[in-house]
């Protein structure tokens, strides 16, 4: 399975993420993704240098699919990759896993945006060069 631009973090449940009977609520996995959109951005194309070029993500649409409850006593790993990277478009895939077995799954849509312009723009190149050298399509 290709999955170009991985990038693979722990996640330590917090107490104030689950209910009463210590499940990890369902909006936490949302927060989840976007923690994860955020090192990826960190490792590829930090922030810092984004915003001093102008250039932001803007997050487009989510989705998510709860495979298995997480408790506050599992240690999850998160993992997203860029499964396309287009000219304008992207389509993160993102999986939060606990020993081995899928708790959720998600997808995220977005694109670029000129912050100078206040308008669309290409994704950086930063980005596409190194989509290609990982093996994306």
């Amino acid at each position: 399975m290709n999955r170009p631009m991985m990038v693979e973090v722990p996640i330590m449940v917090k107490a104030y993420e689950v209910d009463c009977v210590g499940i990890v609520s369902n909006i936490v996995y949302i927060k989840w993704f976007e923690d994860m959109r955020h090192y990826f951005m960190d490792k590829y194309y930090p922030y810092r240098e984004m915003m001093a070029n102008h250039v932001s993500p803007v997050l487009v649409k989510t989705t998510a699919q709860y495979k298995a409850p997480l408790t506050i006593t599992d240690i999850p790993i998160g993992r997203c990759w860029m499964e396309k990277l287009g000219k304008v478009k992207w389509e993160m895939h993102i999986e939060i896993e606990s020993d081995g077995k899928l708790c959720c799954a998600g997808v995220q849509n977005g694109c670029f945006f000129d912050t100078k312009e206040n308008a669309p723009t290409t994704t950086p190149k930063v980005l596409l060069d190194a989509y290609r050298e990982e093996g994306g399509q």
